[in-house]
């Protein structure tokens, strides 16, 4: 059995797949350093940046780059991964070449999208990556949006590679989340927000989270609750978090959290077509739903297990 290199980041906790707030007509850059300290304030483990919450298939090479460079100037200790995603292998490893300038804790990578590699062309794919790769490679198993399924055995596979070090784990698959698990090889973060209690319990190192863009300190006490053995906390911690939970997805994501963090000043409810903003309906959901987890944890409180218990 492989073991994760104890020389990886701390690939654990709770991390924050950032939106990328946009004016009509750029990126905003003040809104993202705004996010960026907020999120940090309230605890969270680290940061992704140019995942698909951020909308990175909206944004061209250099704006990437931007948005990458803002949150990295503006956040500090904090861990920061890069989303990776493409299907021209070429260009993938040339914007590779240009993240390894970059002081990044891990790149999140899927497989490549549209074209179904199978799962000789998927581990060949991500091994050149990590070969090429200055940072650890975090595979991101999402087949909803890739059109190709990770096997348990390719993943296990993967596993043995000296830089691939953790995965976002949206393969929807019980089975497979409990064989990586048991590995070791990989550091399981849970990737769908209704499987972070499951995946947690199971032994996963942690989640990567959108719906902890909503009030992120309550996500961090569920984390750290499980990890204390704190279950009864725990659980109240995730029924009354899911409810907001599920309106986030409701409909396409990032479009219910830009609609609340509009709400709330952070940024403008603003995305790049042909992503919708929320529904009016929705967001109004969304609010109310917030609301009832304010009054049950109130947000000037500091949420701890204890604190959940009483």
């Amino acid at each position: 059995m492989s073991i994760a290199s104890s020389s990886y980041p701390a690939f654990q906790g709770v991390w924050i797949p950032l939106v990328t707030p946009f004016t009509p007509a750029a990126v905003d850059g003040g809104a993202l350093r705004r996010l960026v300290r907020h999120y940090a304030a309230a605890g969270v483990d680290g940061l992704v940046v140019c995942g698909s919450t951020g909308e990175a298939a909206a944004l061209d090479d250099a704006e990437q780059l931007a948005v990458l460079d803002t949150v990295l100037d503006e956040a500090g200790a904090l861990p920061v991964v890069m989303g990776l995603a493409g299907n021209h292998q070429g260009h993938v490893l040339q914007r590779l070449a240009a993240f390894g300038t970059r002081p990044l804790a891990g790149v999140l990578a899927p497989a490549p999208y549209y074209v179904r590699p199978g799962q000789q062309g998927a581990l060949a794919y991500f091994r050149t990556l990590a070969d090429a790769s200055r940072a650890p490679l975090v595979l991101y198993d999402i087949p909803y949006r890739t059109g190709t399924a990770l096997d348990t055995d390719t993943l296990l596979a993967l596993a043995e590679h000296e830089n691939i070090a953790a995965i976002k784990d949206c393969g929807g698959s019980l089975d497979k989340t409990t064989a990586l698990i048991a590995h070791g090889g990989l550091r399981v973060m849970a990737g769908e927000d209704l499987q972070a209690l499951s995946t947690l319990c199971l032994g996963g190192s942690g989640i990567i989270a959108a719906a902890a863009h909503i009030r992120p300190d309550l996500f961090v006490a569920l984390d750290r609750a499980v990890r204390a053995g704190q279950l009864d906390a725990a659980r109240r911690l995730f029924h009354a978090l899911a409810p907001a939970i599920r309106l986030v997805f409701a409909e396409p994501n990032p479009g219910p959290l830009k609609a609340w963090l509009a709400r709330q000043g952070l940024l403008a409810d603003e995305l790049r077509a042909p992503m919708p903003r929320a529904s009016a309906a929705l967001a109004g959901q969304l609010a109310q739903a917030v609301a009832v987890l304010d009054r049950a944890f109130p947000v000037a409180a500091q949420v701890s297990a204890q604190a959940v218990a009483a």
